[in-house]
């Protein structure tokens, strides 16, 4: 063996071992995570396996493994993006945690020498412009640089980024994106070997994978932050940065928000906790209760560095590359969902979760509900946290296979109750969605008298007035389900 090879091996062996930082309530799961990531590693080109070596090498012998791990998702963009969504992810270690945050602001890396030229190409000549001499940060995907721009010289001049893409980095994605769906069956194979559960991987890592395609497709970014500024046009402590006009589909010049992460803690707790409530209440609760026929549509990817709180007081929510939509039908059904729980109802949960997706196993659907029902009765409240745990654990479980915008929107959850914790731990989530969610039922009481029995129109917070009478007449019967733990 070569000394070049035998430093190879170490190196994957040392890489190998990154699986220890699994919690250990998941120990078992360590061996496949280990190879998981063997597998990934030796699908990708030399070139890029000797780019991943030489940053490992050049760390110090002692490094830790949550030090070795952010070095190995720099270099990787879906790896990247993987490690922003778990950075706030409470089982794991605080060490690891902090590791992974580092993920969401990074020094940028890339020299400005590297963009600039594809910033000159793409902008053209734009009078007034002036681009700075050095970028700003790094993302998984881009570079962003700061600029000044002055339309005229009677006119005022204004702040603000282009976000570029960081050089060779479509490249890197569609390398790592196609080896996702392989590594989806190798997942299946090795958890028989291991005698693991054999979860949903292929058809899991293969939706994700085509959505992290659109975090290059800059254009549906400005899209999507058009979008935005209109929902939340009505909101004083909500900033969504304005798209300039000089935009190209390969380069989004933007306003520029200062700020400090939403995380760090610079107020006293009561303001700390105001804070994590705005985030919830415009990432999570407005969208979901002011959806129309069109859905309500969710920033895809609410981690920290996302997120920044401003210097008076308001929240910023930056890079809308990635976006998931809950049809009308969807959300009713979530809603169907919790009102089933109150009720102690096995089978209007059940129904509510057909809704959702495709049931391909009805024995484990009803024992997963029963459980998770039995948590309600136990004195568990069924709000969102209790409902995407339930529906984690069926998609687990391939008991349900759902589709590509109820899997980002769980996964959108999970990163956002990560982030509202670590802002505040006082903050209940619950309490902010249920409060919004009154409020545009309250305001729906005018014009109830004068719709039909099973509309459920818009702002009338998902129900029907049958949905409403159905949960007065089901009362006696849910009493009777709570004390003999009899099933609906």
């Amino acid at each position: 063996m070569t000394l070049h090879a035998a430093t190879e091996n170490g190196l994957l062996a040392m890489l190998s071992r990154l699986s220890e930082l699994l919690p250990p309530a998941y120990a078992r799961f360590r061996p496949l995570l280990a190879e998981a990531l063997l597998f990934f590693l030796d699908h990708l080109s030399p070139r890029r396996q000797q780019a991943i070596f030489a940053a490992q090498l050049a760390l110090p012998g002692n490094a830790s493994r949550s030090r070795r791990l952010l070095a190995l998702f720099r270099l990787c963009p879906t790896l990247h993006k993987l490690g922003q969504v778990v950075a706030h992810d409470r089982r794991l270690s605080g060490d690891l945690r902090r590791r992974l945050q580092e993920l969401e602001t990074l020094e940028p890396a890339d020299s400005l020498l590297a963009v600039r030229p594809q910033l000159e190409r793409e902008l053209g000549e734009v009078a007034g412009l002036r681009i700075a001499r050095k970028a700003l940060a790094e993302a998984s995907v881009a570079v962003v640089v700061p600029f000044v721009w002055q339309p005229a010289a009677n006119e005022p001049q204004q702040n603000g980024v282009c976000k570029v893409l960081r050089p060779g980095v479509e490249e890197r994605l569609q390398e790592e994106l196609a080896i996702w769906p392989a590594l989806g069956s190798h997942l299946e194979e090795r958890c028989v070997a291991h005698g693991l559960p054999v979860f949903d991987y292929p058809n899991t890592l293969e939706s994700v994978a085509r959505l992290l395609a659109n975090e290059v497709r800059l254009d549906r970014e400005q899209a999507h932050l058009r979008q935005a500024a209109e929902f939340h046009a009505g909101a004083p402590d909500i900033v969504i940065p304005h798209v300039f006009p000089f935009s190209t589909p390969t380069v989004t010049a933007m306003q520029r928000v200062d700020g400090c992460k939403v995380t760090v803690q610079d107020l006293p707790p009561r303001e700390m906790r105001r804070r994590a409530e705005r985030v919830v209440r415009a990432l999570l609760a407005q969208p979901f209760w002011r959806s129309g026929e069109a859905g309500a549509t969710f920033h895809a990817d609410p981690h920290a560095g996302n997120l920044l709180a401003t210097p008076n007081g308001r929240l910023a929510i930056l890079d809308w590359a990635l976006t998931t939509t809950l049809s009308k039908r969807q959300c009713e059904a979530v809603v169907q969902l919790a009102l089933g729980a109150l009720t102690l109802n096995d089978r209007r949960v059940r129904t509510a979760i057909a809704g959702l997706g495709d049931v391909r196993d009805d024995e484990q659907l009803e024992g997963a509900v029963r459980q998770a029902v039995d948590q309600v009765r136990s004195g568990r409240f069924p709000g969102f946290e209790w409902m995407t745990s339930l529906l984690d654990a069926l998609a687990a479980t391939s008991a349900v296979r759902f589709p590509e915008e109820v899997s980002l929107f769980r996964k959108a959850l999970l990163t956002l109750c990560g982030v509202a914790a670590d802002v505040s731990p006082d903050m209940a989530l619950d309490g902010v969605l249920v409060r919004e969610g009154a409020s545009q039922f309250i305001a729906s009481l005018w014009w109830r008298p004068w719709i039909w029995a099973d509309q459920r129109p818009r702002g009338g917070a998902h129900v029907s007035n049958a949905d409403l009478f159905g949960l007065g007449a089901e009362v006696p019967a849910s009493t009777l389900r709570f004390w003999i733990g009899g099933r609906g």
